[in-house]
């Protein structure tokens, strides 16, 4: 059978040698198990993130992300834009909805990227992969991947606010979505469905200006992982994950709490699920070792 084709979008976070570069590691597997091809675009750019709505102005904002989209839609024309980071996926699909909405900023943003040699025609839809495992792929097949079942494993599946808000997975509330924690029981482990922190900021970039702030969110959802009986935090995004998993120490320091809850990406559990290995999964690349995941994988 053919591989499912899109355009692969990294963002700085998640390229190789990154901060995040263990979900690329342990996305290729599962890809690779699921019939997925992603097409890395050449040549792209940073998308600004929370930067570029500082001073910037809304045109040279929108011009990041359109570059990306202009470059996927001339490479691999006919396909989506796939994002592995909740702040790419939000830039790119902010940017693709108000260009095709305002055909005025959409002129203005062409006669910038004209400098680049590229002009962008609205045709690409950029999306997250999560909402390619769940809508192209399907929980069904998700499962039926899976060799090594992880059982006796209680983790609890925090979503955080990026990939769930404004735009989220298709059919999912906003206060309580479902995905991650089928997504956690197709892979055979136990989803402590009700985290009562599912959703809620783990800071973002308050941890470097207001990190009290940021830490007192990040403590909350640790300690309602313990409350929940977790042996694990698993999440779809690259800031939760370095926020929540790096900053548990310091905490730890200040307060005089003993926090080591690992905190990992879905594609992990994926990846050990369907057969990898510890490299395979990045579970190396971990500051609190997921030591339990790591057996399973062995």
């Amino acid at each position: 059978m053919a591989k499912k084709q899109y355009a692969f979008y990294p963002g700085c976070s998640s390229q190789k040698g990154a901060s995040a570069s263990n979900f690329v590691t342990s996305i290729g597997l599962v890809c690779d198990k699921l019939e997925i091809q992603l097409n890395e675009i050449p040549d792209w750019n940073c998308c600004g993130a929370s930067i570029g709505y500082g001073e910037g102005g809304e045109l040279p904002r929108l011009a990041l992300s359109a570059r990306n989209l202009a470059l996927a839609e001339q490479n691999f024309p006919g396909q989506d834009m796939v994002s592995g980071c909740p702040a790419c996926w939000l830039a790119s699909r902010e940017t693709a909805e108000r260009l095709n909405q305002h055909s005025e900023l959409m002129a203005e943003t062409n006669h910038a990227l004209k400098e680049a040699g590229l002009k962008l025609k609205g045709t690409v839809k950029p999306r997250h992969i999560v909402e390619v495992l769940v809508e192209d792929v399907g929980f069904s097949k998700m499962k039926q991947e899976v060799i090594k079942p992880l059982r006796d494993l209680k983790i609890a599946g925090y979503v955080g606010c990026q990939t769930n808000r404004p735009f989220g997975i298709a059919g999912e509330s906003f206060e309580n979505p479902k995905y991650l924690d089928k997504m956690i029981e197709t892979v055979g482990a136990e989803a402590v469905t009700d985290f009562d922190q599912k959703v809620t900021c783990c800071g973002g970039a308050l941890a470097f200006s207001e990190p009290d702030k940021a830490q007192k969110q990040i403590r909350d959802i640790v300690e309602s992982a313990y409350d929940h009986g977790a042996e694990m935090i698993v999440t779809p995004c690259q800031l939760c994950q370095a926020n929540v998993e790096i900053y548990q120490s310091e905490i730890n320091q200040k307060q005089g709490t003993k926090f080591a809850m690992p905190v990992l990406y879905y594609s992990q559990l994926m990846t050990v699920a369907y057969g990898g290995n510890v490299k395979q999964a990045g579970l190396d690349g971990h500051l609190i070792q997921p030591k339990k995941l790591q057996e399973i994988a062995g």
